[in-house]
């Protein structure tokens, strides 16, 4: 399963993507607004496990962005449980040599559509650190509407920081 974007394209990942992985995930740009299971330092262990586990999972939820021939980010859906599981999590990321040139946010677009599509879910929310207007702004060009901000609710690198909730809506049929 892919999806073909302007200059790039988001498909499954795979085993051989691991030293691309790491080369672009090795970043503290990259991770500073990130959960903290995206290490930094990423190193090739990291990378391997990653596709080990994520390579076997199904349905394919966690794509790797690619721009010739190479990974250079990965975006995916974390599906939840019970109440919440037709309300999945997005997540994305991407090597700052690409940052500012609009792949994010139609990467974002393609794999929400995917969700009310194929995932059936009722919305796609977000949850961005307040240090991350660059990802607000991406979610917003997706279509994403602000929920709200929860104040003083996450600590990264020492950092106590708000989150901002962001949701996408299927579209009205």
């Amino acid at each position: 399963m892919e999806f073909n974007g302007q200059g790039f394209k988001l498909r499954p990942w795979r085993m051989d993507d691991a030293k691309a992985l790491q080369k672009h995930a090795d970043n503290p740009n990259v991770s500073a607004c990130l959960l903290n299971r995206f290490p930094y330092p990423y190193s090739i262990v990291d990378a391997e496990e990653f596709l080990e586990h994520i390579t076997t999972k199904t349905p394919v939820t966690t794509f790797a962005i690619e721009v010739n021939g190479e990974a250079i980010g990965g975006i995916g859906l974390e599906i939840r449980q019970d109440v919440y599981r037709y309300s999945p999590l997005i997540g994305y990321w991407l090597s700052e040599q690409h940052w500012g040139k609009g792949i994010t946010a139609e990467a974002v677009k393609l794999l929400t559509d995917y969700a009310f599509t194929k995932l059936e879910a009722i919305c796609v929310q977000a949850f961005v650190f307040s240090e991350n207007p660059r990802s607000m702004r991406v979610l917003e060009k997706a279509g994403y509407i602000k929920q709200g901000i929860i104040q003083q609710s996450v600590i990264k690198r020492g950092f106590v920081m708000d989150e901002h909730v962001y949701t996408a809506y299927p579209p009205e049929k």
